[in-house]
């Protein structure tokens, strides 16, 4: 490896937030290539794992921040994505904090979840136009993928390198159907809502009254009074645009119910004729009219419950029938249904049909105010049949401008069909720095942490818990063997006699065992390796960028001969790769012959982003077990009990022929153990303090290989 040719530059046209003073680097190495390593001087070192997170520990270190291994999955600028109101913004104007829906799986269903944009940002790459049968036109790069009947799909395989799982002529993609056009804001528009809106929830009228004096007198009057501020403060600005001005009002506790009511209201007699005109039916109802009538009438008087159903009520059988009228001019499937309501008269109402796809179309074909009434969560998606159905696939001859997202739930809805985004990118959005290439080739390596690192393990406040290393990136990547931040580390846990474990692929750890015999001197320390498999074959096509599990296996003789208790995790155990008996007893026998003092496995779960990632590897290296794995983790995220129990017998079973003890953070059945309670844990100390008893070592936390 070539480490003497490399160049620093002290980037004047960009810089990272809160880092004034960053140092680029790129080294003339081939692992380094085309990669720039921002050397920043952090503020802190020490992570606190939020307390949701299911694992033994609260605290981590992570040297370095950037992967070169993501992918960029991007879409045209004028993409619609559906937003958590049942509206759509094109994806170019999404912001960082907007709410939309992306997906998760429930069982055998994919359902409508409420997420929200974690990182946004624009790229450059080669177009594909997917065209479906119901005319919609999907834009994007070869690289996004969307999720049809049968999994995620590529839109394009690779041009180079091996084939992956593609869109294919009549694959069917999973979504909600072809967005719909919103209404125009017109003068129709608005006519008709307070109209549906008034003659549904309002009263305006004229009416006999007394004076004082015994005089008869007419009194006008609008009065709309609605627990959504929405649908009332649109009526208002409605009313305004056709000269009609009227006042607010918050009504007493008395009439309030048991949420807060607000009304408005006009009392003149040229305004309140004013209404009754703006409210009449209309000779010829435009398309336009129509839709406000059944924006403001399902305002008022309509209902989209947790059962699916649509439903517009009213006890006018004149509202029920123009509102009947408007949904066939639309396009509407919808029939009348008679509601017992016990003792009192039942109640007429429409019924929308034709599922989620025709819901989603009325609320954005005639665009209520109330967000709450149109709220799609927890809805279940289906394969769009012959509508959403892949017609043409055609790559354009240019390369376009495209945008891409990162969500909570890893997915969104673009232009009514479910799609894949980017998952690991955020945390570079934070930097300033693009999230899509940059998340690829800006690394950003945090070169003062062992200084800073001491600063916090000094504070009084620091009780001296346990540290995880390699929760997140490995510590004893390749770059390490260059800029050395571990032996500083090592330091300043040994120095502040801070419990920590490592976890690691890397024989690179043994550079720096001098260190943790110093630290295990002081308190505990453990080391785990991952060796998933010693077999040759299977090594290079799971984790081709790493280092040969047998020397991993070296590295576990050599720490355990010099103290440092070290245990292996089979991680993961993947059905029919990597889990046989022969293959697991092989790794076992290793295990045994290098002293591990520990041994733990863990089944594949997949999660999330690594579902896909791990499907895509499946099908170009294993196809044969495609069948076999979609029927595994058809339901979730975990393999079956019945899996899981026999990996978990193989590796006890194994292990107690061999007397190897059993690793106590061991995520066979997917679960993690139990957290030290506070008392469990030990008292603050200082560098000095040398009076106390030696403690079994707690074991570290072994996260899974995909």
């Amino acid at each position: 490896m070539r480490w003497d040719n490399l160049r620093i530059d002290r980037e004047e046209e960009r810089a990272l937030p809160g880092y004034r003073d960053a140092v680029v680097r790129t080294f003339d190495a081939p692992e380094g290539m085309d990669i720039r390593f921002w050397e920043v001087r952090a503020r802190s070192a020490l992570n606190r794992v939020p307390e949701r997170s299911r694992v033994p520990f609260r605290w981590t270190v992570n040297p370095y921040r950037g992967c070169t291994h993501a992918c960029t999955y991007c879409l045209r600028p004028g993409t619609p994505v559906l937003m958590a109101d049942g509206r759509t913004k094109p994806i170019a104007e999404l912001r960082v904090g907007d709410e939309i829906y992306g997906t998760r799986r429930e069982g055998d269903h994919r359902r409508l979840a409420r997420t929200r944009v974690l990182a946004h940002w624009r790229t450059s790459k080669p177009a594909y136009r997917v065209t479906l049968a119901d005319g919609t036109e999907l834009v994007a790069s070869g690289d996004h993928r969307f999720l049809t009947s049968h999994g995620w799909r590529h839109v394009a395989s690779h041009e180079r390198g091996p084939d992956r799982a593609h869109l294919t002529l009549n694959d069917q993609l999973l979504g909600t159907g072809k967005f719909a056009r919103p209404p125009l804001d017109s003068a129709d528009y608005r006519r008709g809502y307070l109209c549906g809106l008034i003659r549904g929830d309002g009263h305006a009228g004229t009416h006999l009254a007394f004076r004082r004096n015994g005089r008869e007198a007419r009194d006008h009057e609008l009065r709309l009074a609605l627990a959504d501020l929405e649908a009332l403060r649109r009526a208002r600005d409605y009313l305004g645009a056709f000269a009609v001005e009227t006042d607010e009002l918050r009504l007493t506790a008395a009439g309030a119910g048991p949420r807060a009511i607000t009304a408005i209201r006009t009392q003149a007699r040229d305004r309140a004729e004013r209404i009754r005109e703006l409210v009449e039916w209309p000779l010829h109802p435009t398309p336009d009219w129509c839709k406000g009538f059944l924006a403001g009438l399902f305002d008022a008087e309509g209902h989209y419950g947790r059962d699916g159903v649509l439903r517009i009520a009213s006890a006018d059988p004149v509202v029920l029938g123009w509102a009947s009228s408007c949904l066939r001019t639309l396009g509407f499937d919808a029939v009348r249904e008679d509601r017992d309501r016990g003792d009192r008269p039942p109640l007429t109402t429409i019924r929308v049909r034709g599922g989620l796809r025709e819901h989603l179309r009325f609320f954005q074909t005639v665009d209520p105010a109330i967000t709450r009434k149109r709220s799609l969560e927890g809805r279940a998606l289906k394969a769009g049949g012959a509508r959403l159905q892949v017609a043409s696939i055609e790559r354009l001859p240019v390369e376009l401008p495209m945008y891409d997202i990162t969500t909570g739930t890893g997915d969104f809805i673009a232009d009514g069909v479910v799609s894949h985004n980017c998952f690991a990118r955020p945390t570079h959005r934070y930097l300033d720095l693009d999230p899509g290439r940059d998340f690829e080739r800006e690394i950003v390596v945090k070169v003062n942490v062992p200084e800073v690192l001491r600063a916090e393990l000094a504070r009084p406040s620091w009780r001296r818990e346990h540290v995880a290393l390699g929760t997140n990136t490995d510590p004893y990547q390749w770059v390490e063997s260059r800029y050395r931040l571990m032996p500083g580390i090592w330091e300043a846990f040994r120095d502040f006699e801070t419990p920590c474990s490592i976890l690691t692929k890397s024989p690179l750890l043994l550079r720096d065992l001098p260190l943790l015999q110093q630290v295990a001197e002081r308190v505990p320390v453990t080391a785990s390796f991952s060796v998933p498999t010693v077999d040759e074959k299977a090594w290079r096509q799971t984790e081709p960028h790493t280092p040969n599990p047998r020397a991993r296996l070296e590295a576990v003789a050599e720490l355990n001969r010099a103290g440092i208790p070290c245990g292996i995790l089979i991680a993961p155990l993947m059905p029919g790769i990597n889990d046989a008996p022969e293959q697991v007893e092989e790794i076992l026998e290793l295990a045994a012959e290098a002293g591990a003092v520990s041994v733990g496995g863990i089944t594949l779960h997949l999660r999330g982003e690594v579902r896909d990632v791990f499907f895509d590897w499946l099908r170009s290296q294993r196809p044969d077990l495609v069948p076999r794995y979609e029927q595994l983790y058809g339901r979730g995220a975990y393999a079956p009990p019945a899996v899981r129990h026999r990996h978990d017998a193989l590796i006890r079973g194994n292990a107690g022929r061999r007397a190897l003890p059993e690793d106590a953070f061991a995520e066979v059945d997917g679960r993690a153990p139990p957290r030290r309670r506070a008392r469990d844990r030990p008292p603050p100390a200082r560098p000095g303090d040398r009076a106390r008893t030696r403690r079994t070592p707690p074991p570290s936390f072994q996260p899974t290989l995909f």
